[in-house]
């Protein structure tokens, strides 16, 4: 089989991670978790999950019933590392709503056009209108992170977003839109974990990119402008929620039931919705 970039994170994995996560990623059985500050050893049993994301689909549906009704707008914004499971979080989320009031944002590169226009305008024209869900895969902070890290855009450029970034976001919230930032956190370990399972994967392989390979040896810088840009950009307003994504199972429920927990939909059984797991979802400070 042909590996994709030229097998270059199975080299990457051989020649340049740190030895303890290498051995780590030997030893570990497939339900195991790798990093040792994770509160968790063990992946959540399937049975116990399954259980709980039914109950949590059910909230879901009421939510966007309550939405259509009522008008109201919600936007749910994803960012994390690469491999930190947004795509797998938001497909939860969706499954088993109308995905005609439900959306996904996930944008490419900008082209010449948007390069020349304000930077905020590509994602504000996805915003949700009256009665729609939209969830953002990755978001405005590319700016803050991966164009940093990468040198996509200039240390003025940088600056100038995190002059707009909270005026922009308080206007969205002032204007009546329900807002939500997670950020996905996976450790080093668990994050080569995935890709060398991509790699192998050939219905997984269109999910790397070059920037995923090149990424790997940035991992110190990817933590300095993921630090710096949660800092600066968390507000009461606006605050972000941290989730710790080692075990996918467990921030899948934690993500949707940080959102769902926020609002006040017709019919809610907070039973049903519980609470997040304080252990791996909590305020940047996690």
């Amino acid at each position: 089989m042909t590996l994709p970039f030229d097998g270059a994170i199975s080299a990457f994995f051989d020649q340049d991670a740190p030895d303890e996560i290498r051995a780590a990623i030997r030893r570990a059985d497939k339900d195991d978790i790798l990093d040792p500050r994770y509160p968790y050893s063990e992946e959540m049993k399937r049975k116990t999950y399954e259980a709980q994301m039914e109950a949590l689909q059910i909230e879901l549906v009421k939510l966007q019933a309550w939405a259509r009704d009522s008008g109201a707008r919600v936007a749910v914004v994803f960012e994390g590392r690469d491999a930190a499971g947004k795509g797998g979080t938001i497909k939860r989320f969706r499954q088993n709503l109308n995905p005609r009031g439900a959306r996904v944002v996930a944008l490419s590169k900008p082209s010449d056009t948007e390069r020349s226009q304000w930077y905020f305008q590509r994602y504000a024209d996805h915003l949700p209108a009256g009665g729609e869900i939209v969830f953002y895969d990755r978001s405005w902070y590319n700016r803050g992170v991966v164009e940093h890290v990468f040198g996509f855009c200039t240390d003025a450029q940088r600056e100038h977003f995190f002059a707009q970034v909270g005026n922009f976001e308080n206007m969205l919230v002032e204007d009546g839109i329900h807002l939500f930032k997670i950020w996905l956190t996976v450790s080093r370990g668990e994050q080569l974990r995935r890709f060398l399972a991509r790699e192998g994967d050939p219905l997984k392989q269109w999910k790397l990119s070059r920037i995923d390979v090149e990424g790997l040896h940035k991992w110190d810088d990817y933590t300095a402008a993921i630090d710096e840009t949660l800092a600066r950009s968390h507000s009461d307003t606006a605050p972000w929620t941290i989730i710790r994504s080692d075990d996918k199972r467990r921030a899948r429920l934690a993500a949707i039931r940080t959102v769902l927990s926020q609002i006040d939909y017709a019919g809610k059984d907070a039973d049903a919705v519980g609470t997040p797991d304080a252990s791996i979802c909590a305020m940047p400070d996690l």
